[in-house]
């Protein structure tokens, strides 16, 4: 999956709040890129209008980023609650970027079919 399919999948489509399935490797890192740059790019306005737009970009990031994070660690065959694991400083953090790191499983797991 390219960067610009990603993000717009992940953010204009049914995916947006989709929970259940899986993405693979290249969908989620292209996402998470493209939310850096909106980051980015939302930080360069707010310094330069001093409205508070930064914050605003990642609140409406918050529920793709945490969907796509789920469907990601499905397709590792693993459930979304490890997405907790998060909770834990430092080492839950390097866990789960391991996991979302890892591939993905070729055949078809418990939450579906590969990711295209």
């Amino acid at each position: 999956m390219e960067f610009t399919e990603s993000v717009k999948r992940n953010l204009t489509t049914s995916a947006y709040a989709q929970f259940s399935g899986r993405a693979s490797r290249s969908e989620y890192w292209w996402f998470y890129l493209g939310t850096l740059a909106i980051a980015f790019v939302a930080g360069f306005i707010e310094g330069l209008a001093g409205i508070p737009l930064i914050s605003i970009a990642m609140l409406a990031m918050i529920v793709p980023s945490i969907a796509l994070s789920v469907r990601r660690l499905h397709d590792t065959n693993r459930s979304g609650w490890y997405l907790l694991l998060g909770l834990i400083p430092f080492v839950g953090t390097i866990v789960l970027i391991y996991w979302w790191a890892s591939s993905g499983d070729t055949k078809t797991n418990s939450f579906g079919a590969p990711s295209k």
